[in-house]
């Protein structure tokens, strides 16, 4: 594993601990602030992706 799939995977773990924290907080999914950071960490998700296409493509 790359150090920037590394480095985005912690990026993500935070980000999804944040989500779970103001969702307990605002006790919904519609408040502003979780569908930001919902936001948020679907493109940190995205990136993650993106890094491991980049990775298993065929040399050559």
């Amino acid at each position: 594993m790359g150090k920037r799939s590394m480095l985005i995977q912690l990026r993500i773990e935070r980000a999804r601990n944040r989500l779970h924290h103001l969702t307990e907080k605002h006790g919904n999914f519609q408040h502003p602030a979780v569908i930001k950071q919902s936001m948020l960490l679907d493109e940190l998700i995205n990136q993650y992706n993106r890094t491991g296409e980049q990775i298993k493509k065929p040399i050559g």
